[in-house]
């Protein structure tokens, strides 16, 4: 598989979105001690995005900590002209499968909420998507991630076959 990563240094524009922000106690002898943690995706809306878990006391630094890490996990997505992507895939993460589908121009983002976040950060605008097992937030996001990251490009898929793009198009 190609290594589709990518430096956020090199990016202007990124938007975050918080998609999580949960609060975590941990019993101890003194009492309880209070944590939180952000589920963070970052993009540039132009076929780049990422996603990131920060954990922290405190809610703002949790954010900073999960933009942090969303933008060291950043991955480019393969789009077509209409801004969909080329084939169906699914992708898997633990229990959470995300079907992603093409779409033609006009459909918009048909999508859960943790999904279409990723989505619309990532610049696609016409893709149907459905959720399926587990519907834990961290977990769809990165299903959703995986499945765009294992997308190819037809000119990819033709050199990988030693083929013509015009070949594989039909």
């Amino acid at each position: 598989m190609r290594n589709n990563r990518i430096d956020p240094n090199t990016l202007e524009d990124l938007e975050s979105r918080v998609v999580t922000i949960k609060r975590v106690s941990k019993t101890v002898k003194g009492g309880r001690n209070m944590k939180f943690t952000a589920l963070v995706v970052v993009g540039d809306k132009k076929g780049h995005v990422g996603y990131g878990l920060g954990k922290s006391t405190e809610i703002p630094d949790a954010i900073r900590k999960g933009e942090d890490a969303a933008k060291k996990n950043m991955f480019t997505v393969a789009r077509n002209d209409v801004d969909s992507i080329y084939y169906d895939q699914l992708g898997n993460f633990g229990s959470a499968s995300v079907l992603l589908k093409t779409a033609a121009e006009g459909t918009g983002i048909i999508a859960g909420g943790p999904a279409r976040v990723v989505l619309e950060l990532c610049g696609i605008r016409n893709i149907r998507t459905k959720s399926l097992g587990s519907n834990n937030k961290n977990n769809v996001v990165a299903a959703t991630c995986e499945g765009l990251k294992a997308l190819k490009t037809p000119e990819e898929v033709a050199r990988l076959r030693g083929k013509s793009v015009a070949e594989i198009l039909g």
